[in-house]
């Protein structure tokens, strides 16, 4: 495999993973009445950190930002292919000729890292949500989610042996 098909590969792997996550969780939404994460709150953060402002008492009190959701989504489809090309470049490429499902659900757990370190401290909801009502709700979903992505790494390269 060349370098360029490693890239498009796991460019695609990521877009897959992360659009299975989506589906799972629309999925709980509607049949559960478990919240999503509002991707809006993603593009209110960085338009913000564009003004020098990264950390929030709370983000969703924060003025809203031009294009905020648009800007949310594109950046929440980035992160999933960096971690998507972080998988392959720490399993290897051949892992795309023969995916493993635990590498991908590794990879899962490693990417909850961001939420519970990064945005939850500058949105103002503490280290892996401490500050929240129910930290242990928050952390559970996001873990939850995160490996839900894990699953979609592995079942989108998969795919993208089948099909391509």
């Amino acid at each position: 495999m060349t370098m360029v098909e490693i890239i498009i590969n796991a460019a695609a792997l990521g877009i897959g993973a992360t659009l299975f996550m989506d589906l799972v969780a629309a999925i709980k939404t509607r049949a559960f009445k478990i919240p999503s994460l509002d991707y809006r709150l993603v593009g209110r953060w960085l338009g913000h950190m564009l003004q020098g402002q990264f950390r929030h008492t709370s983000i969703a009190a924060a003025a809203p930002m031009r294009n905020e959701r648009l800007a949310g989504w594109v950046f929440h489809y980035l992160t999933g292919i960096i971690f998507a090309a972080a998988l392959v470049a720490v399993a290897g490429s051949a892992w795309l000729q023969h995916p493993s499902l635990l590498p991908a659900l590794i990879t899962g757990v490693i990417s909850v890292t961001a939420p519970w370190l990064i945005m939850q401290p500058a949105w103002g909801m503490g280290i892996a949500a401490a500050n929240t009502p129910k930290p242990w709700v928050a952390r559970q979903r996001s873990l939850v989610t995160h490996l839900t992505f894990g699953l979609g790494l592995y079942i989108t390269g998969l795919a993208l042996v089948k099909y391509l």
